[in-house]
This record gives structure tokens, C-alpha cells and sequence, in this order.
């Protein structure tokens, strides 16, 4: 689970910072390039809704294999040619990646629900952790080592065959599990309760992806240089580490998570407000509350996923139209405010961008948090 877990943001975090290597040998634009990332959260958006469908017919444990299948075949295919290849390896990487990554939740529920805590946190943060490893080492990679922008993102899929390996156990479930497919689930797209942790993910979605687009911008604006403002952003990622893996436990054994979330939301108005301040003592403080809210989040996000619904076919579904909503707005925000900024020129927008979110993370995660079932 580990392996599988690490897999899941290493082809997408592994790009960005190759863009420039990627722009100069295939004489793209930065539209065309820049539409990489783009292509991968479409992708993540459309197919989260049929994986639980995938889940259903061929059974968890075969699904989340062929997810991962399919990103590794995804990893070579984009390194092979021109831009046509490098759009059709990514697309591949991203119907792969949502495959396995929505998948996981309700396989924890269906095989080891005593420990969905443990499991949520070690999913998350093997997620974070090899995001920030990735985006970390894959200059260094392509010009340190003279691998270029291909031998740097064709080299995570050595990782991801050996998640291959260790997942076959996997492919036969155990008798005593109860078989996912004969279990009606629920119809989430009607519920109010489904809707509610939809927006939840949604607001923190928006406010992750947004910050990792934006912040070294807004920091470079102000006059830090920009390795300072990368190694700001790479701060943010990492101190995330920390709400990422103990926030799944602490929500398991409470019997309500409203008071989390409205303690991590206290956080971000108070992160967010700070950055109206220019001091980067207090920027780095910010950025600590904020990293931490960020990681948080996302593991309350997960565990909200499997704590709202009754059955993992449920669970399923509800992972699916989650991660799909999620995604699309994860796409518009840092779209919206790159439109702002060009329209008004005022980085402070990004900032009441970010607090405004803030609040429907709070209004719809404080309802999502209560005791109750889909």
C-alpha cells in the first residue's frame, strides 16, 4: 500500500519543474506546455466517475492494479516522441493514477476497516512526501546527472513496477472479505451529506493547488529571490507532512470531526491574513499554519470519504464524485486568479481568493464532520 501510495504524485510532481528542459527540445509553447498539467487534472476530473465502476467489475484489488498499470505504460509512452506521445503518455498517467487513487479508500474499508486511520495517513503522506521528492530532484536528475527531461521522468517507473510486485497478493482478496460486487451502495449524487463533503474537498482543493501555482510568484512580487521563493514553497509541502499523517487518526477516535475542521479553518484565516503582511519572518510563519492546514485537509478529506458512507461500494462512489469535483475546481482556481491578476494586477486577490475559500471550507465541512451516514 505503501508503494502504491508513493506512485501517485510522482509523474505529475516530476513535471513542472522540466517544463523549461521539455519547452526548448520539442519547440512548444508555454501554452502547449504548460497544458501538461492541465491535461492531467481534466483527465483526474472526467475518469474519477468511472472508477468506481472499474472497482465494481473487476474488484478492487484487480482495478487498482491496472491503475497503476496503465501510469507506468503512461510514463514511458510520454518520453518516446514529440508532443503528440507526451499528451497521450500524460493522459494515460492521469486515467491511472485516479484509478488507484480513488479506489484505495474504499479498498481500506472493504479489507481493513479496524485500521482506516493508519491506512489514510500513510496514504496521504506517502502521496505528499514523494510529491515533494519529485519536484525536488527532478532538475538534478535531467541536469546534474545528464539524464535530460526524459531519463528524469521515465526513471519513477522503476517504483512503480516494484508496487506492481508487491500488489499481486492483492489480485486474489481473501475469502473472508465480503466481495464488493453483490453490494447494492448508495445513490451519492442525490445525497445533501455527499454534496456537502464534495464542496469540503472542493474549497481544500482549490486552495492547495492555487498556493503551489502562485506562491513563488507572490513572494518573487515582493521582493524574495526566486530560489527563496522555492524553497518557500518547498517548506510549505514538507511541514505538511505533519497534519497529512496525524490528522487521520486523531478524526477516527473522535465521534465528530466538525471540531477539526473548524480549527484547521481558524488556521488558514489566520495563515492566509498574515501574508497581507511584507515580512518574511511572519510570511514563514504563515506558511507553517497554512502547510500544516494544507496537509491536514487532505487526510480529513480521505477519512471524510469513508467515515460518510456505510459500505465500500458506497464509499466508492462517493470517492469517485469527490475526487472529480475536486479536481475540476482544483483546475478553475489558479486559472481565476491567473485572469484576476492580468485583469487587476493585485496580488492581494489571491490572498481574499484564498480566504473566501477558507469559508466554504468551513460552512460545508462543519455539517460533513458530524455523525451520520450516506
Amino acid at each position: 500500500m505503501v508503494l502504491i501510495s508513493i506512485n501517485l504524485r510522482t509523474s505529475i510532481a516530476s513535471v513542472g519543474p522540466l517544463i523549461p528542459f521539455i519547452r526548448e527540445d520539442l519547440g512548444i509553447s508555454n501554452g502547449e506546455a504548460g497544458f501538461l498539467t492541465t491535461l492531467s487534472l481534466i483527465t483526474f476530473a472526467i475518469f474519477s466517475l468511472f472508477a468506481p465502476s472499474i472497482g465494481k467489475k473487476l474488484g478492487l484489488g484487480k482495478a487498482i492494479f491496472l491503475g497503476i498499470l496503465l501510469l507506468a505504460i503512461g510514463v514511458v509512452i510520454r518520453v518516446q516522441g514529440g508532443i503528440t506521445l507526451l499528451y497521450l503518455g500524460t493522459a494515460l498517467t492521469g486515467i491511472g493514477i485516479v484509478t488507484a487513487n480513488v479506489l484505495m479508500i474504499p479498498f481500506f474499508k472493504a479489507y481493513i476497516p479496524e485500521k482506516i486511520g493508519l491506512m489514510t495517513a500513510l496514504l496521504s503522506t506517502g502521496m505528499s512526501l514523494f510529491a515533494a521528492l519529485a519536484s525536488g530532484i527532478s532538475v538534478p536528475l535531467a541536469e546534474g546527472l545528464g539524464w535530460g527531461w526524459r531519463g528524469a521522468l521515465v526513471s519513477w517507473v522503476g517504483l512503480m513496477v516494484l508496487a506492481l510486485f508487491a500488489w499481486i497478493p492483492q489480485l486474489s482478496p481473501p475469502k473472508s472479505s465480503s466481495p464488493t460486487e453483490v453490494l447494492a451502495g448508495k445513490n451519492v449524487w442525490k445525497s445533501r451529506l455527499a454534496w456537502q463533503v464534495t464542496g469540503f474537498m472542493g474549497a481544500q482543493s482549490v486552495m492547495y493547488f492555487t498556493m503551489i501555482t502562485w506562491l513563488p510568484d507572490l513572494l518573487i512580487a515582493r521582493g524574495m529571490s526566486p530560489v527563496n521563493a522555492g524553497m518557500a514553497l518547498f517548506y510549505m509541502q514538507l511541514i505538511s507532512l505533519i497534519g497529512t499523517f496525524f490528522a487521520p487518526s486523531l478524526l477516527m477516535r473522535l465521534p465528530q470531526q466538525s471540531g477539526v475542521i473548524l480549527a484547521v479553518g481558524i488556521g488558514y484565516l489566520i495563515g492566509y491574513g498574515a501574508l497581507f503582511i511584507h515580512n518574511e519572518l511572519l510570511t514563514l510563519a504563515a506558511l507553517t499554519l497554512i502547510g500544516i492546514g494544507s496537509g491536514a485537509s487532505l487526510s480529513i478529506a480521505y477519512t471524510l470519504i469513508s467515515l460518510r458512507s456505510a459500505e465500500a461500494v458506497t464509499t466508492a462512489r462517493l470517492s469517485g464524485m469527490v475526487q472529480s469535483a475536486g479536481y475540476i475546481l482544483a483546475a478553475l482556481g489558479p486559472l481565476v486568479f491567473g485572469i484576476s491578476l492580468d485583469l487587476f494586477d493585485n496580488w492581494d486577490l489571491l490572498i481574499w481568493m484564498l480566504l473566501a475559500m477558507t469559508v466554504q471550507f468551513v460552512v460545508l465541512g462543519m455539517p460533513a464532520g458530524r455523525d451520520k451516514k450516506i
